[in-house]
């Protein structure tokens, strides 16, 4: 969104306590007084919407027992952390970051996985190729030659999250990116544990996207 320098004439007072509140909320006082006349004149800022689609996907994965959220205030990502089924219990978290503008990429996933052990690596890097593989026979038809960029590096999978091609609410965009890392970590501990070999981490992902109206 383009910003643009504006003079105000504001009473001292009142600056003071919009200082104290940004403060507070780890903000500089030009994004508080921005916030507070959006609000007044009914405009959803990006970060509004940004805050209002982390807090929804917060909501709908909370009664999960496999996925825990950490969203900070006034930023523009949150993380949710998972346990693998695997010898030490290592973790695993998941990163969103949505961007406040943009042509074709909304934001990006990243899966973040700490560990030394050399077997662990290579199994989760093939489900990274196996599911790469997957989109692109499956989701990139779809998507009107938008593109999905994937990157794995040093201990980090990422992939970039498609601008719908559709208006859509905060919920409606926080229910998708939520079911898909739910659908991600499901199908990634059962490749990792040996519960699903590929065809199967294929067969549970044309069923879940393949009626998905919103593809991110």
């Amino acid at each position: 969104m383009k910003r643009t320098l504006y003079s105000l004439m504001l009473s001292e007072n009142v600056v003071h306590q919009v200082d104290q509140l940004a403060h507070k909320m780890g903000i500089s006082r030009s994004a508080l007084i921005n916030q507070i006349l959006a609000d007044y004149v009914d405009y959803t800022t990006p970060e509004r919407r940004i805050h209002d689609v982390f807090s929804a996907v917060e909501s709908l994965v909370r009664s999960s027992c496999e996925l825990v959220p950490f969203v900070s205030p006034n930023t523009m990502t949150m993380s949710l952390k998972s346990s693998l089924e695997y010898k030490y219990r290592p973790t695993v978290k998941y990163e969103v970051e949505l961007y406040r503008s943009g042509e074709q990429q909304l934001g990006a996933l990243s899966v973040i996985f700490r560990t030394q052990s050399a077997p662990l690596i290579e199994q989760m890097t093939a489900f990274f190729r196996l599911w790469k593989y997957i989109e692109d026979q499956h989701l990139a038809p779809r998507l009107n030659g938008a593109q999905i960029d994937y990157i794995l590096y040093d201990g980090r999978f990422v992939r970039s999250i498609c601008r719908p091609q559709c208006d859509c609410t905060a919920q409606t965009l926080a229910e998708a990116i939520s079911s898909y890392i739910q659908l991600f970590d499901r199908c990634m501990k059962g490749f990792l544990a040996g519960r699903m070999d590929a065809q199967q981490v294929e067969q549970a992902w044309l069923q879940q996207m393949s009626g998905q109206m919103l593809l991110l």
